[in-house]
């Protein structure tokens, strides 16, 4: 083989090293780059998982403290009914006790 074949397979095989070298750092560098994407897409949903949760609890306790306040305000009316009720048969209690207790 000839000075001139063995320094062109020389240099054939230099440069196929330097791109095998150069291909793995690239693809070192994509690996890298789609790790540091893929962590953030992680925190962006982590953080968006966090603040639906808050919503949903928010809504939840809006809902529950409507519900209280429609109980409460039937729970007022019922009282209401209640003491009007009796107050309407309040005389007719009194005058009942009274019979009673002067009968006795």
């Amino acid at each position: 083989m000839s000075l001139e074949a063995i320094e062109k397979v020389t240099q054939v095989e230099s440069e196929a090293r330097e791109r095998l070298a150069a291909a793995e750092a690239e693809a070192k560098q994509i690996l890298a780059d789609a790790e540091k994407e893929g962590q953030a897409l992680l925190q962006r949903t982590r953080a968006a998982g966090a603040e639906a949760g808050r919503e949903l609890l928010r809504q939840a306790e809006d809902r529950a403290a409507a519900a209280a306040e429609a109980t409460a305000q039937a729970a007022k009316a019922d009282a209401a009914k209640l003491r009007a009720s009796a107050e309407k048969r309040l005389g007719a209690a009194a005058e009942f006790i009274v019979g009673r207790v002067v009968s006795n």
